[in-house]
């Protein structure tokens, strides 16, 4: 059975996910053996994809489900969150 972690993490007030905090989103994502996805309100995206996760068009506070399968599951989940709870404009 595969590993698996969630979590759910929010934007920082000041941010939107567009270019710049998105492609440090997707870099950090790069680095895990895992498949993670992340989700805002009813979209889905695959978080090794830059367009993917433009295309969510999260905006500052908005609630971003992260979800990870793989042996590195757990560590890529804390990695994005901890890259959310630090993005700056």
């Amino acid at each position: 059975m595969p590993e698996s972690s969630e979590s759910v993490v929010w934007l920082p007030a000041d941010v939107d996910l567009h270019a710049r905090p998105a492609a440090r989103f997707v870099r950090t994502a790069i680095g895990f053996n895992a498949n993670v996805q992340v989700f805002a309100a009813d979209r889905r995206a695959d978080a090794k994809s830059i367009l993917a996760v433009l295309a969510l068009g999260a905006r500052r506070g908005t609630a971003l489900r992260l979800s990870a399968e793989g042996p590195d599951a757990d560590r890529a989940v804390a990695a994005l969150s901890a890259c959310v709870a630090g993005l700056v404009e």
